[in-house]
């Protein structure tokens, strides 16, 4: 095999992130569509040039056309057509969350050892050359000690009918957004938190449509995270350290506009320089090089593991007004 060819697993517009990226990469492309409606697979076809559209999820499985497929299914299906996709012999890449449960996610992980096929959840950022700096720069000791990550994500949900709203559908902010600055968190401290407090206000439809939270972990440091599916976009991440502070204004999105500085005790900020690259080309091309070439996915299935465990405590300690340890 010398490429990859990808099938979409339904139509939603994060499609449009990703298409531009596998067709960036040099060593996949995209060979089908399927979605529950016919037509709409054979239009999106149509759109895209892709060569085969499918009325069925499995019959695309099945199909002999693809070697990998891209999940971005509603939260709560991502279960379901994971381990059938697996179990039909071909490699998964998921959006995040990965699965809102930890039996869920447990069960994934039985079906991945079970099929020896590949497993990872898509946390685009991850792979961009901003976190790696980041992280780079943390570790050398340019900050010192940290002592606080503080991050935030918020968006507006543009119907009432969509998706991140409904509880059947694995909907609420700290599914969808606040999962990104807790696994931004979760890598720079390297270490998973050991327990967690958080609040939530609870929406119309029942899902929590504003969430904070609060991580400790076991050397002392501390992270606050929040999200909200009802503000006007917003994604940021400060950490705190012994010599300074480092501001990133698009740690998750849109981060070829952003910034990282650098606030050192007593001196003047300092600009990080940040190589240009598509934001979602490097979880394609993480993926293709692990299919292809053998080498572990960025993102393990532990730590995928991890940050679901985290959110569900999260959301325990939401529930219950108590301290929840992890």
């Amino acid at each position: 095999m010398s490429k990859v060819r990808w099938g979409l697993v339904s139509t939603a517009n994060i499609n449009l992130k990703v298409i531009p990226a596998i067709q960036q990469s040099k060593r996949g492309e995209i060979t089908a569509i399927a979605s529950r409606d016919i037509d709409r697979a054979q239009a999106y076809a149509r759109q895209w040039n892709i060569p085969y559209a499918y009325g069925s999820y499995q019959k695309m499985f099945v199909s002999g056309d693809v070697d990998a497929v891209y999940i971005s299914l509603p939260n709560q299906l991502h279960a379901e057509w994971s381990i059938k996709a697996m179990q039909a012999g071909l490699h998964v890449l998921v959006e995040k969350p990965i699965a809102t449960t930890l039996k869920d996610m447990d069960d994934m992980i039985v079906a991945q050892k079970k099929t020896g096929m590949l497993l990872a959840e898509t946390l685009m950022y991850r792979h961009h050359l901003q976190t790696q700096i980041i992280r780079k720069f943390i570790r050398a000791g340019e900050l010192g000690e940290v002592s606080m990550i503080r991050g935030t994500f918020n968006i507006k949900v543009s119907t009432e009918q969509d998706n991140r709203l409904s509880p059947e559908m694995g909907g609420g902010s700290l599914w969808h957004v606040g999962v990104y600055p807790l696994s931004f968190a979760q890598h720079i401290m390297g270490e998973p938190a050991l327990k967690v407090a958080g609040a939530q206000v609870i929406g119309p439809r029942g899902v929590d449509e504003y969430f904070s939270g609060q991580m400790w972990y076991a050397t002392g440091t501390m992270a606050q995270i929040s999200s909200s599916l009802r503000m006007p976009f917003l994604t940021t991440i400060e950490i705190q350290g012994t010599k300074g502070r480092l501001y990133i204004d698009r740690p998750f999105t849109g981060i070829e506009g952003g910034k990282v500085i650098f606030y050192p005790e007593h001196q003047s900020p300092k600009n990080l320089k940040v190589p240009q690259m598509y934001l979602y080309r490097g979880e394609i091309e993480d993926m293709q090089a692990a299919i292809l070439d053998g080498t572990p996915n960025l993102v393990t299935l532990d730590e995928s593991r991890l940050h679901v465990k985290t959110a569900v405590a999260l959301y325990t300690s939401a529930q219950t007004g108590e301290i929840v340890r992890v």
